[in-house]
């Protein structure tokens, strides 16, 4: 089985709105929804699992129906600390899923994923065991001498851009968070999944990334999301 837990728990506070930036509307429809809908539509997601801001549960749940996301399982609580917030989720899924079921792990702020991004992922994750989207770097990267200045460059081609979707065995995320708490490793920093599963000398597996499936974090990334939204026959909004 394969089950997407979308996280939705942040308030956006830099998007400077009144309102957390998952649930902006956008044209007539939040953008939670937008990012639900993919995986809603792709005949490859069995369930889906939401880790919602807590007090905002009520209007996923209205969300869900209006626009007839009868995938949406499962909700729970967020946490302040996004750790914490995955952990609430893997908790819950731990009940109702079994340990060789695949988790894919998606930002709710990502709404332009494509079905093509989430099947190789889902290809890549059940060959290897799991998969992380990811892309080329086009861009040179360098390491600061300072605020001012550089004097070393790093090769692009040893560097990946990684975003979400990612997929994993829940037993293997179970395994590892319980772990990374017992080091005290889970809280360390700003970790994601991927970079525990590093530290713990996990190989992760590349799928298909896109530079369309961008996170929404500021007001000029919602005039962006809008602009593809208005592009007629746009395979990324479908």
């Amino acid at each position: 089985m394969n089950i997407a837990m979308i996280m939705a728990s942040g308030k956006g506070q830099r998007m400077g709105q009144n309102i957390p930036k998952q649930f902006i509307n956008v044209k007539d429809k939040p953008i939670i929804v937008y990012t639900l809908e993919k995986f809603q539509k792709h005949p490859q997601i069995d369930k889906i699992l939401v880790v919602c801001l807590e007090g905002w549960e009520s209007v996923l749940r209205a969300y869900a129906l209006q626009f007839d996301l009868t995938k949406l399982e499962w909700i729970v609580s967020g946490s302040e600390e996004r750790q914490k917030s995955i952990l609430n989720g893997l908790k819950k899924l731990k009940e109702v899923a079994g340990s060789d079921d695949f988790i894919v792990l998606h930002d709710g702020v990502r709404p332009l994923v494509s079905l093509d991004i989430i099947s190789d992922l889902i290809v890549t994750a059940t060959k290897f065991g799991n998969a992380i989207s990811s892309l080329p770097v086009l861009d040179q990267i360098v390491i600061r001498n300072n605020s001012l200045t550089t004097s070393k460059s790093i090769p692009r081609d040893d560097l990946r851009i990684v975003t979400t979707p990612q997929a994993y065995k829940l037993g293997d995320i179970l395994k590892m968070y319980e772990k990374a708490y017992s080091d005290g490793k889970a809280m360390a920093g700003n970790h994601s999944i991927n970079t525990l599963m590093h530290e713990y000398g996990e190989k992760l597996y590349f799928s298909k990334g896109s530079e369309m499936n961008f996170k929404l974090t500021s007001t000029e990334d919602i005039y962006r999301f809008k602009a593809i939204l208005e592009t007629e026959k746009s395979d990324w909004i479908k």
